[in-house]
């Protein structure tokens, strides 16, 4: 089953005077956005610079928004989120309401990824009611489709398949072909939970039909490989194999690594079925090759992108800098501005009392004094704020330097691939008719070279700590004899993640994962009933 969420579209026509231009600007951003992220992301930070300069608030809130779908694109979830509650700020501001309800679809499927399901359909609702006063069909579709997409991912098809056939009876109205055929694909994805394969097929067939006549060429490349799952799981393995190969070829020519793997993968599954080793290994390698090529291009372009971050969160502190030091230069200016005035009225008060002379050059010298004194509090004021900015500057950039190491936690989830891997040349390794069994063992013994976790733990620990400050503390005045597999484990918990992730991360089986979670439970003191994720959710 392939069900992905697609980029919300953007809300962006804008009809205030002046705009055209800006509106051009980012529909070019939106285009370069899907090649290039990266230079994309720079040209969104210059039009929000720009748009700041100009007092522009509408411009800038587009272009946070955007800068927040580029970091949803690439998975970095943290800055995306920033991005879109500082579009969101504006928009409420601005009172664009369709701007807003755009951004906080947007804002719905971050929570979602982030698993706060609670504050994922909280956003969806709010859009919905503007959706609603706006009467805005369209956007009340997507939303629908939006939230029976979050009840399908937690097992509640009933009310999936509501939300799923709202979402349809919107989009009829408005007879939006490509709309129609997402839902369609969306109510085949629940079908094939439910194994009711005849139904899936049924839809995920008209959803072709409909992207067919829209030329979706990506939705068709999926759509072609959920079908070539049904009739493989229902035993139809030819035919399988023809729908298979027909998203291979769409995808070859849209030059579609992920796809391509993916149709290679199923092909490889389905001529195992039919018992056609060589052919199955064949395919299997060509997918395995094609999941080196997706890491490869994926992890460059994750690089890039961290640089971009990191040049703009530098520019971001520059100009900090900069503000600091005119605001000094201000104070110092209207402190000067002072003294010559005192300096003047002290001269006057000088000339129209000479009589008062000796009377005057006592007072005279006093405020002198004051004076300088004023002057030398002002200046040691100026270098100690100058000294806590520098202070400031420091610890940023270590900051910043500790998030770019956070990629190495991208990397862990290597292992995973590197697992699947090696449990099915292990299992072709036991075949003693395969000639490349000495081959096939060295390959095992370098994936297994691969597993590294002591080596990224660190580098997870000290991310993991600047977001549940006192975690670790607060865990170890609970039970000061924690392992170090104890704590891994209780941060892993932390996060929110599945029983399977954590198993690979943690380079155990599932059954040994539920005997450590039992021996944490046991060391925590916790009663029978008492739930261990409750429990660590509330540190």
């Amino acid at each position: 089953m392939r069900v992905f969420f697609v980029l919300a579209a953007f809300a962006l026509a804008i009809t205030v005077n002046g705009q055209d231009k800006n509106f051009t600007e980012i529909t070019y951003t939106k285009q370069l956005s899907t090649q290039l992220p990266d230079s994309a992301l720079l040209e969104l930070k210059k039009m929000y610079d720009k748009a700041t300069r100009q007092k522009d608030p509408l411009t800038m809130g587009t272009s946070l928004q955007r800068m927040g779908n580029i970091c949803y694109y690439l998975g970095n979830y943290p800055q995306a989120l920033d991005f879109h509650l500082r579009a969101d700020k504006i928009f409420r501001e601005l009172g664009r309401r369709e701007l807003l309800a755009g951004n906080l679809n947007d804002m719905g499927i971050l929570y979602y990824y982030n698993r706060q399901i609670a504050l994922a359909r909280k956003q969806y609702e709010e859009a919905l009611s503007i959706y609603r006063q706006t009467r805005n069909d369209e956007g009340l579709a997507g939303t629908y489709g939006r939230i029976g997409h979050l009840y399908e991912k937690q097992s509640k098809y009933d009310s999936a398949f509501y939300f799923q056939r709202l979402a349809l009876l919107q989009y009829s109205r408005i007879s939006k072909k490509e709309g129609i055929a997402k839902i369609y694909e969306n109510l085949g994805s629940i079908y094939e939970d439910l194994a009711k394969f005849d139904s899936a097929r049924y839809y995920y067939q008209h959803s072709y039909d409909l992207y067919e006549q829209s030329r979706e060429d990506v939705s068709i490349i999926e759509v072609l490989n959920n079908l070539g799952d049904i009739y493989r799981k229902t035993g139809h393995y030819n035919e399988a194999l023809v729908q298979t190969r027909r998203a291979l070829a769409l995808a070859e020519k849209a030059n579609d690594l992920y796809e391509e793997g993916a149709a290679y993968h199923d092909l490889g599954k389905t001529y195992s079925l039919l018992n056609e080793k060589d052919s199955a290994y064949h395919y299997l390698e060509l997918s395995r090759r094609a999941t080196i090529d997706i890491y490869s291009a994926e992890n460059n372009r994750q690089t890039a992108f961290l640089s971009v971050l990191f040049d703009i969160g530098k520019k971001n502190d520059e100009i900090v800098a900069l503000q600091h030091a005119r605001d000094i230069n201000i104070i110092i200016a209207i402190a000067t501005t002072v003294v010559i005035l005192l300096l003047l009225v002290l001269g006057w008060v000088i000339i129209s009392r000479q009589r008062l002379k000796i009377r005057n050059a006592g007072i005279l010298a006093l405020q002198n004094k004051q004076m300088h004194d004023a002057q030398q509090e002002l200046m040691q004021t100026a270098l100690e704020n100058k000294q806590l900015l520098e202070n400031k500057l420091v610890q940023d950039l270590e900051i910043k330097g500790k998030e770019l190491t956070s990629h190495t936690l991208h990397v862990i989830q290597k292992n995973q691939l590197l697992e699947d891997l090696r449990n099915r040349l292990e299992i072709m390794a036991k075949d003693d008719k395969r000639d490349q069994k000495k081959q096939i063992q060295q390959l095992i013994q370098q994936i297994n070279l691969n597993f590294n976790y002591d080596e990224y733990w660190t580098g997870f620990r000290e991310i993991f700590e600047q977001v549940h400050q006192e975690f670790f503390a607060k865990l170890k005045e609970r039970r000061d004899d924690l392992t170090y597999n104890d704590i891994r484990l209780a941060a892993l918990i932390k996060l929110n993640l599945d029983s399977k992730d954590m198993a690979t991360l943690l380079a155990i089986s599932p059954d040994s994962l539920r005997v450590s979670k039992y021996r944490l439970k046991k060391k925590l003191l916790l009663e029978e009933g008492e739930s261990l994720t409750s429990f660590i959710n509330s540190l």
